[in-house]
């Protein structure tokens, strides 16, 4: 399969391009929450509608009252306003109509060029505030939803992000939010203002000259036939053209994360025919899309003037000239929201999809959830970290056990290893002492105590997991060790830097544990960042030491090191361990050996190899090449 095939199938299994409906009701009422504590701001945008309107109205009705009443009164039926009553237009608001009235000692033209000043620096200014008052209105709103969506994210269970790309989980609380704060700004709200605009503009011009309105909205059906045909039209489009982005971020993500591989097998141009290849397709998704806003644009444009031509024909000798220009300036401001129709909606479908996504985020409950108050065991004072697991069943999907009737126990402070093939089920083991996940049957108990009844930050702080891919943050090598704990001063984070043996290269670097790290440790080797995570896992003094596979990125002359600083680590610590490299595990209390998700042996590093069985298997494998075995077991 190529590799636009294979991201076009992969976009098949989770498309993030579907789209909703351009209004959902049920979405509206449950964003509402987030706007509610602005809603001052909100009615402020709907009142600003008014004023704004009338502004609107304003400087054509001005320029009006200077061509029939001071340039040429008279003309054109019985003149000024009288003209317009006698063909049958109602009277307009007698503070419009005045407009031409100023002090004596100043010519009309200029008391009219005065007021067509004013009113457009006013209606400019509304205009700002308005803009103004609704993107800060969905920042604010936006700024309470990011937030809950990121604290939602901290709580659900970490099998959840197993299986949930991270780019998808970062796109809802980034990109998403974002489409929803520009509902704000240019959708739903500027939807309802162009709405209440067209037809206070129709009210308007039927109250100016109701015969000549009849004619001039004579076209307004068909455009608006031809907005819903478009609309649907642009729909598609819309849709493909996110289609189309989506299949080039996958690629552009898939090609950065895999450069070293890209690289090392010289893929660079196959690599590049296909980001070509999806690239154009990109690129005639857009063409097509704009291709249907331009043909709305060029309908409305030419409704604009069908109607400014009507306006002229049947106008003439109907009305005076000034009435004739308010009827071009109207019809043209009462055409402009259809200009950009499909934007708009394009905006609000954008948004509802993205609401829809937020919102499913936001309702996935997590499969592992902390102990209610009331359920919780009482705290025990006398923690010695004995763990078992009793009878233990895990799926994760179905019934497809990964681990199947496992009991096992280790005493307090006894070093049990788990050994395998390749999917036994030993990380299994791990995520669930940790409580990644909770068992399909059976219990997992700490100091007799079922998880499910321990307080998960009681569970993290008794229970610490050093694991083979590292994870540090950006920031200090103290901070990382810390992680803000504010019991963990400088002087315990030596100690437990020192304890095994990070120390000296920690001290070798520029600005020591002030030293800032880069993205995820980068500036640090592999096995650094793992002598790291063994000082954070001791300066936490858990009760309970997890180890999977965390030695398993290290050299042989820092391995010597770990085994060192593990004898200190482990005392007085129950120890779980888990290692494919079976010279780790050999001075351990007991080994219990995995083999599809059951424990099939158990015993000592010599007791096994006795047995000649799976385990003695597992360490031939690994040393068949270095001469006769350990344990006396001959090869």
């Amino acid at each position: 399969m190529t590799a636009p095939a294979a991201i076009a199938e992969q976009d098949s299994l989770h498309e993030e391009d579907a789209l909703g409906r351009a209004y959902d009701a049920r979405l509206l009422r449950r964003l509402w929450r987030y706007v509610a504590p602005h809603r001052g701001q909100v009615v402020l945008t709907l009142v600003l509608v008014a004023p704004m309107f009338v502004l609107e109205l304003a400087p054509a009705w001005i320029v009006k009252t200077g061509l029939d009443e001071v340039i040429a009164p008279g003309r054109v039926g019985s003149g000024g306003l009288d003209a317009a009553h006698a063909a049958g237009g109602s009277a307009a608001p007698a503070a419009l109509g005045g407009l031409a009235h100023g002090p004596s000692w100043i010519s009309p033209l200029v008391w009219l060029g005065v007021l067509y000043l004013a009113a457009m620096l006013a209606s400019s200014a509304l205009q700002f505030w308005q803009s103004l008052v609704m993107a800060k209105t969905g920042q604010l709103a936006m700024r309470s939803l990011r937030s809950e969506v990121f604290a939602h994210l901290t709580r659900l269970h970490l099998g959840f992000f197993d299986r949930m790309p991270v780019g998808r989980l970062v796109t809802r609380a980034t990109n998403d939010v974002e489409n929803v704060a520009e509902m704000f700004s240019a959708g739903v709200v500027a939807l309802l203002t162009d709405v209440l605009k067209m037809f206070g503009f129709a009210v308007a011009l039927f109250l100016v000259n109701a015969r000549l309105a009849l004619v001039t909205f004579l076209v307004v059906p068909l455009l608006a036939v031809a907005a819903i045909v478009f609309r649907l039209r642009i729909r598609e489009a819309f849709r493909a053209v996110r289609v189309r982005i989506a299949r080039i971020n996958a690629m552009l993500q898939e090609t950065v994360t895999g450069m070293k591989v890209v690289q090392l097998f010289t893929r660079e141009a196959r690599n590049q025919r296909d980001f070509a290849e999806l690239n154009a397709a990109h690129r005639d998704a857009w063409i097509a899309s704009i291709r249907y806003d331009a043909a709305l644009f060029a309908v409305v444009e030419m409704a604009g003037s069908l109607t400014v031509a009507m306006i002229i024909w049947y106008g003439t000798g109907l009305a005076p000239a000034g009435v004739l220009y308010v009827f071009i300036d109207w019809m043209r401001r009462f055409f402009l929201p259809l200009r950009d129709l499909s934007a708009k909606y394009s905006v609000m479908q954008s948004s509802m999809a993205s609401c829809e996504r937020i919102f499913q985020l936001l309702d996935t409950e997590p499969a592992v959830r902390d102990a209610p108050a009331k359920d919780r065991a009482a705290r025990s004072p006398h923690a010695r970290g004995a763990v078992a697991l009793e009878n233990v069943w895990l799926a994760y999907a179905g019934e497809n056990w990964v681990l199947k009737d496992v009991s096992l126990r280790v005493e307090p402070g006894e070093r049990v290893a788990l050994v395998g093939a390749t999917g036994a089920g030993k990380t299994s083991v791990i995520k669930l002492l940790a409580r990644f996940y909770d068992p399909g049957r059976g219990r997992v108990l700490l100091d007799g105590t079922d998880l499910r009844a321990l307080p998960h930050a009681e569970l993290r702080r008794r229970v610490a997991l050093v694991q083979q891919d590292v994870f540090l943050f950006s920031g200090t090598i103290a901070e990382n060790i810390g992680l803000g704990r504010p019991e963990i001063d400088a002087a315990a984070i030596e100690r437990a830097a020192r304890a095994v043996a990070a120390h000296d290269f920690i001290t070798a670097l520029p600005d020591g544990y002030d030293t800032h790290l880069h993205e995820r440790g980068a500036n640090l080797s592999v096995g650094q960042r793992q002598l790291l995570s063994f000082a954070r896992a001791l300066a936490h003094g858990a009760d309970v030491l997890v180890l999977d596979e965390a030695t398993s990125s290290i050299d042989t002359e820092t391995e010597a090191l770990i085994q060192k600083a593990l004898r200190v680590l482990w005392q007085g610590k129950t120890a779980l361990v888990i290692a494919h490299r079976l010279s780790t595990i050999q001075d351990v209390d007991r080994i219990h050996v995995l083999h599809h998700g059951r424990i099939v042996e158990s015993g000592r590093h010599d007791e096994l190899l006795a047995r000649r069985g799976i385990y003695y298997r597992l360490y031939r494998l690994q040393y068949e090449r270095q001469g006769p075995l350990a344990g006396g077991a001959g090869s």
